[in-house]
C-alpha cells in the first residue's frame, strides 16, 4: 500500500482522485487546501490529516520524509493550473513521485526544467491524460494506425467540439485569468489536443480563429489530419438537442465525416490512470510536452477571424 498527499483537494476533480487512490487500495495521508469546506474527504478518507496552510502541510510531509518508517510516495496535485509548476517541485524534493492534472504546467520551458528535477531527484512526474485510456479513443488510434499502415499518406479530415458550460463564478475564478488558467485552450482543451496529437501526429501549423474569455476555436494542420477545433464554456453554444436533455456538456470528434461519439465512459479514467501510474506506465513528461507546446503557442496567436478553413461553428459567435 502507498502513502499519498493531495494538493487542491476542495477543488472539482480532486474528488476523483480521491477514489482513485482508494480504488487501488492506497492510502491519502495528507492534504491541502485553503478552503476547508472539504467533506467531500468523509467518502474516501476522513482520517486523512487536513490543511489549509501550505507551511504546515509542508512540514507535516517533510517530518514524514525524515521518518524512517514512514514517507509520503506520491503526491496527487489538483491545485489551479499556475501552481503546478511549484506543486510537482515540491512533491520530488519531498523524496515522492507526483501525479499532476492537466495542464501539466502552463508552457514547455516548464517541462524542460521539470526535466532537470526529475534526473537530480531520481523521481518521476506523471501526467494525468485520461483520454488515452477512454476505450472509445483507444478503439479510434487502433483504427488510424491500421489504416496508416496500408496507406502512409492519409490525411484525415477532423472537426474537434468541446463545449462545457460554466456559470459567472468561472470568470471571477482563477479559471477566467488567463495568467492563472493559461486560458480556454489550456484549461479545457490540452487534453484533447494531446489525444489528436497521439493519434495524428504532431503539429506542423496552428492557427486562431476566434478568441474570446468564454470561447477559442482554430485550426492545426497534423501530420495525418487537419483539425478544425471550437472549445467554448459557454451554455448558448450548447446543441438545442443536448440542452433538451438537461445536459449541459458535449464533446464531438467527427473524422471525415463519421461521428465519434465518446461523452460517456468517463466516471473510472482517473483509477485506470492511477491503476498504470503505479505498475510504471503512466504518461511523464515526453509525453506531456507536445500538448503544452500547442496550447502555450494558441495562447500567443492572434485571431484572424472567419478566414480560411474555420470551424462551423465559428459562424455563431
Amino acid at each position: 500500500m502507498k502513502n499519498f498527499a493531495l494538493i487542491g483537494a476542495a477543488g472539482y476533480i480532486a474528488p476523483r482522485h480521491m477514489k482513485a487512490i482508494k480504488d487501488t487500495s492506497n492510502t491519502l495521508v495528507a492534504a491541502l487546501d485553503p478552503y476547508d469546506g472539504i467533506g467531500v474527504m468523509d467518502s474516501y478518507f476522513p482520517h486523512a490529516s487536513f490543511f489549509t496552510e501550505f507551511e504546515r502541510f509542508d512540514r507535516f510531509v517533510d517530518k514524514w520524509r525524515r521518518n524512517s518508517g514512514h514517507k509520503i510516495d506520491y503526491v496527487s496535485i489538483c491545485s489551479p493550473n499556475y501552481l503546478h509548476d511549484s506543486h510537482i517541485r515540491f512533491a520530488l524534493r519531498s523524496g515522492a513521485h507526483a501525479i499532476s492534472e492537466k495542464p501539466l504546467v502552463l508552457n514547455p520551458w516548464n517541462v524542460d526544467q521539470l526535466k532537470v528535477i526529475e534526473n537530480e531527484t531520481g523521481k518521476r512526474i506523471y501526467n494525468i491524460l485520461q483520454l488515452r485510456h477512454h476505450p472509445i479513443i483507444i478503439a479510434l488510434k487502433e483504427k488510424i494506425a491500421k489504416e496508416l499502415k496500408s496507406n502512409p499518406d492519409k490525411v484525415y479530415e477532423i472537426d474537434l467540439t468541446y463545449l462545457t458550460s460554466r456559470g459567472k463564478w468561472y470568470f471571477v475564478s482563477w479559471k477566467g485569468d488567463e495568467a492563472k488558467s493559461g486560458g480556454i485552450a489550456s484549461n479545457i482543451g490540452v487534453h484533447f489536443f494531446d489525444m489528436l496529437c497521439w493519434i495524428f501526429g504532431n503539429v506542423q501549423e496552428s492557427i486562431t480563429h476566434l478568441k474570446t474569455a468564454d470561447t477559442n476555436a482554430g485550426y492545426l494542420k497534423l501530420k495525418h489530419a487537419n483539425v478544425r477545433w471550437f472549445l467554448s464554456v459557454n451554455y448558448n453554444h450548447i446543441p438545442d438537442a443536448i440542452k433538451a436533455k438537461g445536459a449541459t456538456t458535449y464533446r464531438s470528434i467527427t473524422v471525415d465525416g463519421e461521428d465519434i461519439e465518446f461523452s460517456g465512459g468517463f466516471t473510472d479514467l482517473h483509477t485506470k490512470s492511477y491503476e498504470e501510474i503505479l505498475k510504471g506506465n503512466g504518461f511523464g513528461l515526453d509525453d506531456a510536452y507536445g500538448s503544452i507546446n500547442t496550447v502555450s503557442a494558441i495562447r500567443t496567436l492572434d485571431p484572424i477571424g472567419l478566414k480560411g478553413d474555420y470551424h462551423p461553428l465559428c459562424k455563431r459567435i
